[in-house]
């Protein structure tokens, strides 16, 4: 069967020498979609990004342009724009790259959003172990102030735009927008209670937009090709292409960026050249540790947000995890489990004692010490932990358990009558047994 190859857009320049240097980056039509943007009135450039059908790549896909036009008109307070670069979520680094080698694109894509918006301050929130990327941005947000693409003149224009660049500490939370905004202000990273939206009170109380650096990336293309151009790739109702981080037991693992016509197959046989050692596969993650699993039945399931939804999960950060025959799934859902127990941030009762729980169940199960009422534990665990937590971590933490039972309840029923997991990878390991005890 054919399969669909990737659609460059943001990495187009993916392969050019130095392109993250300033004068490269221009010499390859950088800052053009600024200059055309603040040729543009701000309302006249939010409509034309609603056209183009932009949606956030952060996770929750809510269109760029809406989420703008939020933002009050009125004067007063200032805005503020938070750029969302805490990439934390498992077999997530499509940011990481982009920071990495393209950070002129990111700036641009900035600048541009800030124009429309009304802002004149920017923060942009990086997570703390991506030194590589933060020493990128720091090198191009210094050349981008020299030459006038920041500053008390952008461009020449009279407007003035600054960045300022934040390292996180590496909390998993940080990345939900609230807590970002916590930790920004010195706080500790604790997400905060909606309404009020950070449209309307975000940082330090002022109307605030937080975009993904994906999301902000895309504009300056938008703004050189047009909204109609960008509106022709994708579905109906998600636009554009997309950047999917590969992972797990593929031959070649990567970022690829997919049209979102494309099908789980196109990115896991095609660009990923298929399953390790030519095994069968096993489980899809499709959005992130957060997204609920498929099995090798969703292989033909889009890549659009509405596709994967319709299967039982969601897009989320774009991170596809693939698993093999021989992987153990409830060592797997194990895993999964001792990284949101770990990440929980303590603030509610449901996710801080749910997540523990769920763990010390799941250890019981995988070392041979379960008892098939431990099945409906877990779920009814799960059941008290979704909806009822302070932000989504506590919803996302159960995805692995509901999704694991109802796709592979037969391996949990098998290590709780047989002691032992039929399968080599992630099987039981007696350390696990002593740690926990």
């Amino acid at each position: 069967m054919k399969v669909k190859e990737q659609q460059q857009i943001l990495f187009k320049s993916r392969q050019i020498e130095n392109i993250g240097e300033l004068d490269v980056y221009a010499q390859h039509g950088g800052y053009e979609g600024l200059k055309r943007a603040l040729a543009m009135k701000p309302d006249d450039l939010i409509e034309l990004v609603k056209a183009s059908g932009l949606r956030g790549r952060g996770g929750a896909g809510f269109p760029t342009g809406m989420k703008w036009s939020f933002v009050p008109k009125t004067p007063g307070k200032p805005k503020y724009l938070c750029v969302n670069c805490d990439e934390s979520e498992p077999g997530t680094c499509k940011d990481r790259e982009l920071v990495e080698e393209q950070p002129h694109q990111l700036i641009e894509g900035i600048a541009i959003c800030c124009w429309a918006v009304g802002i004149e301050t920017a923060f942009l929130y990086i997570r703390g172990e991506m030194l590589e990327g933060y020493l990128a941005l720091r090198k191009a947000i210094d050349e981008a102030y020299k030459a006038g693409f920041l500053g008390k003149s952008v461009m020449k224009s009279g407007y003035k735009l600054d960045i300022v660049l934040h390292r996180g500490a590496g909390a998993y939370i940080c990345g939900e927008e609230s807590a970002l905004l916590s930790s920004l202000e010195g706080g500790r990273g604790f997400p905060r209670l909606k309404p009020p939206f950070p449209a309307i009170s975000g940082l330090y109380a002022c109307p605030t937009v937080i975009n993904n650096v994906e999301t902000l990336s895309t504009l300056p293309h938008i703004l050189v090709n047009g909204a109609e151009w960008y509106a022709g790739f994708g579905t109906e109702k998600s636009k554009g292409t997309r950047i999917f981080c590969l992972s797990g037991h593929v031959k070649k693992p990567g970022n690829y960026e997919m049209e979102l016509t494309s099908t789980m197959r196109d990115l896991i046989f095609g660009c990923g050249g298929g399953i390790l050692e030519d095994k069968e596969l096993k489980a899809i993650i499709p959005g992130g540790a957060s997204a609920p699993m498929l099995t090798r039945e969703h292989l033909d399931v889009g890549l659009d947000f509405e596709s994967i939804a319709a299967a039982g999960s969601m897009a989320g950060s774009g991170a596809v995890v693939v698993m093999h025959q021989d992987t153990c799934m409830v060592g797997a859902i194990l895993r999964i489990m001792e990284f949101f127990e770990e990440e929980s941030c303590g603030k509610c009762t449901p996710c801080r004692e749910g997540t523990r729980w769920m763990r010390d169940v799941l250890i019981r199960i995988h070392s041979g010490h379960g008892q098939k009422s431990d099945l409906d534990l877990l779920l009814s665990v799960c059941g008290n932990l979704a909806g009822k937590s302070f932000c989504p971590l506590g919803d996302a933490s159960t995805s692995c358990v509901t999704s694991g039972l109802r796709y592979f309840k037969d391996e949990f029923e098998h290590l709780v009558e047989h002691k032992k997991s039929k399968y080599s990878l992630g099987a039981y390991d007696p350390r696990l047994v002593a740690a926990h005890h």
